[in-house]
């Protein structure tokens, strides 16, 4: 079966040189096309096999059989949200991509999150360690292989080319993935190319495609078979064209896509099929004679490409959703149902308390559902679409049950007029950030600092162990109140706290007042030595000398402090809470058990 070229996207943080890679690698290919010899896509760039042997240069010895995949295709749209919207069932539309990591600044919040969706599609990738030539005294040598580069700078410099990597190792090391130097690696199966980048001097870019071309032919092949079937797209973009009306931007990537061929899309209420009226690709730049004429029509076209599709109907189709082509005289209903199914898996409603998911594209959506997944995060709905009154409504009535899953996580949506007031009026949290990852990242810490705030009120309210021994020739005074001067032994004692005598378990009632050198104070701990009043009790009757008291701690508190509050307790707090338990399960066993 012939094998299509590799779709490949580059992802990265803001900043680390994704578009002036991507820049860098189409100069190349402009410069080394004959007059109109490459072809365009829509949102990607082809690189035919003529321009990666330029690119990969001295490196061409290494392939024993030369280049067998007919090219790359690179989409052009950096960044997770290209990514994200490139899915299909299983995975991603995306066979490879190039990891951008800034060598001066290491990882960052978006690396994060691309890794994490790297990882849920189960995508594979190699590590552009870019920037090289901002490393302190490196001598930029233009466009030359990375390893010739290296070998011309100083030892010094050197060192602290090697440093920066071993920087971004240990970030990947920490998230259990074994990564080093492309050319220090026997197994690329088991570690992940890092591979030092210039975007600005096109240094190392040599190296760059020779793994990417390399990786793709060994490990790759069966992947890239192609089948001479009907057309299998993803939509990367919906998008208005001047006189054309609403367009679908895809990548074609498995089988043949012809003019007047039936197409089914996911659509925002449903499948929505339509008849091809054109297949556009753009123009090649010097036939682009006007900026309004900007392409060209086509036939058909195979996978892998880049296609901009006009087709009736188009106006409520989802970017990220996916495309087929019915094969003549199938049913379509068989198609609209794939469709529909696989929609349902990212578009989802669930009677559970759980947060409420909005995206701008599935692409987004089914991002968030993963990360969130991967941190146990239970979702109630997940939708595309401006956040909704009747979200805020949902998210108001799980609050009530689950204060803490009763929000709503919003990515690249507004929210309408009408769901901004229901949300301040019910106390409903919207979250948004222009990072999924720290969109998510902020949820989980509102969430952390939440629990742990009702954790400390919970723990405040709770009745504290404590243990005093009334001091010999210190009862100044025998009943109503009794007063008494005490030693506390451990834990901690407050006026309102019940008394046990520890002989045998009576109960002496609270105590009224605690004063220490004649003022009355809130709470003494170990070591002080205090008068207590208690009203009910009478010395020589229900209380001595040298007696040994215990706070009364109701069981239910006790369980608490076992269970949930242990760390709460100093070590001596919980001695004294141990102490106390087993002199109550003397009288009652399993007194305070944690079932």
């Amino acid at each position: 079966m012939p094998i299509r070229q590799p779709i490949v996207c580059v992802l990265g943080h803001v900043d680390s040189g994704k578009t002036s890679l991507l820049d860098e690698l189409r100069k190349t290919n402009v410069q080394v096309r004959e007059a109109g010899g490459m072809t365009q896509h829509i949102g990607a760039s082809f690189f035919p096999v003529e321009t990666l042997k330029q690119l990969i240069g001295p490196y061409m010895g290494t392939f024993k059989t030369g280049i067998e995949i007919p090219g790359l295709l690179i989409v052009d749209t950096p960044g997770h949200e290209a990514f994200t919207n490139l899915r299909r069932r299983g995975g991603s539309v995306a066979d490879i991509a190039i990891l951008v990591v800034d060598a001066l600044r290491g990882f960052e919040a978006q690396t994060f999150e691309c890794i994490e969706i790297l990882k849920a599609r189960k995508t594979p990738f190699i590590v552009a360690v870019n920037k090289i030539d901002r490393i302190p005294g490196w001598k930029a040598q233009q466009g030359r292989p990375f390893l010739q580069s290296y070998a011309a700078q100083s030892s010094f410099v050197q060192e602290e080319m090697n440093n920066r990597l071993y920087q971004v190792m240990g970030d990947f090391s920490r998230l259990s993935f074994k990564t080093d130097r492309f050319d220090h690696i026997r197994d690329f199966t088991i570690n992940i190319a890092l591979v030092p980048t210039s975007a600005k001097t096109g240094e190392g870019l040599a190296e760059l495609v020779m793994v990417l071309v390399g990786l793709t032919q060994q490990f790759l092949k069966k992947r890239l078979q192609t089948t001479d079937s009907a057309a299998k797209a993803s939509i990367l973009e919906v998008k208005e064209e001047p006189g054309l009306g609403v367009t679908l931007n895809t990548i074609v990537y498995d089988g043949t896509l012809h003019k007047d061929d039936l197409v089914v899309v996911g659509g925002k209420d449903g499948p929505i099929s339509a008849r091809v009226r054109t297949i556009l690709v753009p123009k090649p730049l010097d036939e682009m004679r006007d900026p309004r004429d900007k392409f060209t029509s086509v036939d058909c076209v195979y996978a892998s490409a880049g296609v901009k599709i006009v087709a009736p109907g188009l106006e409520c189709a989802l970017a990220g959703a996916p495309m087929l082509a019915v094969p003549p005289g199938e049913d379509v209903s068989k198609y609209c149902q794939q469709i529909t199914e696989e929609i349902g898996r990212i578009r989802i409603t669930k009677e559970i308390d759980g947060v409420i998911a909005k995206a701008d594209t599935l692409g987004s959506l089914e991002a968030m559902a993963e990360i969130l997944k991967a941190n146990n995060v239970q979702v109630r709905s997940a939708d595309i679409g401006d956040i909704s009154k009747r979200d805020v409504i949902e998210a108001s009535v799980v609050k009530q049950r689950q204060p803490l899953v009763g929000a709503i996580l919003a990515f690249g949506v507004k929210t309408l007029p009408d769901a901004e007031a229901e949300a301040e009026a019910n106390g409903v949290k919207i979250f948004r950030d222009p990072i999924i990852y720290n969109l998510i990242d902020n949820y989980l810490e509102w969430v952390k600092t939440k629990k742990e705030a009702k954790s400390e009120e919970e723990f405040e309210a709770l009745v504290k162990p404590g243990k005093v021994m009334v001091l010999p020739n210190c009862i100044f005074r025998r009943a109503k109140p009794l007063v008494a001067g005490v030693e506390v032994q451990g834990g901690r004692i407050k006026p309102k706290v019940s008394l046990i005598r520890k002989e045998d378990g009576s109960d002496l009632g609270e105590i009224e007042q605690i004063q220490d050198k004649g003022k009355a104070i809130g709470e003494a701990k170990a070591g002080a030595e205090v008068a207590i009043s208690m009203d009910k009790p009478i010395a020589g009757r229900h209380i001595f000398e040298r007696d040994v008291l215990f706070v009364k701690v109701p069981e239910d508190d006790a369980k608490k402090l076992l269970t949930a509050h242990l760390d709460d307790l100093t070590a001596e707090e919980q001695d004294v809470l141990k102490e106390y338990i087993n002199m109550m399960r003397k009288k009652i066993p399993f007194w305070a058990g944690v079932m």
